[in-house]
């Protein structure tokens, strides 16, 4: 298995250019199911994922990506989207789970179920809730002042939970394009793109936001912009 997961790895690469082959739909739905089982934090699970494969919509998302290469032939694509705005309804979705889980009748697993109970009917909007950004504010001070004294959760503000959205969709985004690699398929995750443009070809909502688009296919022979380049390992790895 860690050979495997090696050799995937290394084969993943950004493919800029594809081939004139489909790819099969239900392979990519599956990739986007690995991709919803990616850590996220809070399990609040704050990601929708955009499966496109018509090909007007395509033509329009491709010229919303400045039609660089790895969109212009791609067979298709996946628009990963965060949504901060979904908070309070993944919160309640989570207690109604939790409260409706079957639990054994030990003193440790309802002193785990009340602690996770709590900390979604309590803790978690404490942190997400917003009222013209000024709770973000006072969340921030409060946590400079009690961090003088204790360890504390510092990133409070709503552009902080901005940030931590968009950090749980990224995993889910690698866990999608390590599944089209194991599949065969190669993928390139694109930031180049109007995002205001994305979200209108796709009747998002205001409150959503692109994380990425992702444009999938089989790579061409000249797909691949040369080798790897990675800084020395020595000088990113450190052991303390």
């Amino acid at each position: 298995m860690k050979k495997e997961f090696d050799k995937i790895v290394r084969i993943r690469r950004s493919v800029r250019r594809y081939k004139k082959t489909e790819i099969n739909d239900d392979d990519v739905k599956d990739s986007i199911l690995h991709a919803s089982l990616a850590p996220n934090s809070s399990n609040l699970q704050l990601w929708e994922f955009y499966h496109v494969t018509s090909e007007k919509l395509m033509n329009r998302i491709s010229e919303a990506c400045f039609n660089q290469p790895a969109a212009r032939t791609a067979n298709q694509f996946v628009v990963i989207v965060t949504r901060k705005d979904l908070w309070n309804k993944r919160r309640i979705f989570n207690i109604n789970t939790i409260k409706n889980k079957t639990l054994n009748v030990s003193d440790k697993s309802l002193k785990n179920r009340d602690l996770a109970l709590k900390y979604y009917k309590y803790l978690i909007p404490t942190i997400y809730k917003e009222f013209f950004g000024l709770l973000g504010y006072i969340r921030y001070i409060n946590a400079m002042i009690i961090g003088l004294f204790r360890p504390i959760y510092r990133q409070v503000t709503n552009s902080d939970m901005r940030v931590v959205a968009h950090k749980s969709s990224a995993l889910a985004a690698q866990n999608f394009m390590l599944s089209m690699t194991s599949k065969g398929y190669d993928t390139c995750p694109m930031e180049g793109f109007d995002s205001l443009r994305v979200k209108r070809i796709l009747s998002l909502p205001y409150s959503s936001e692109i994380n990425m688009v992702i444009s999938c296919g089989i790579r061409d022979d000249e797909g691949v912009y040369g080798k790897q380049i990675r800084v020395p390992f020595d000088d990113i790895y450190f052991k303390r």
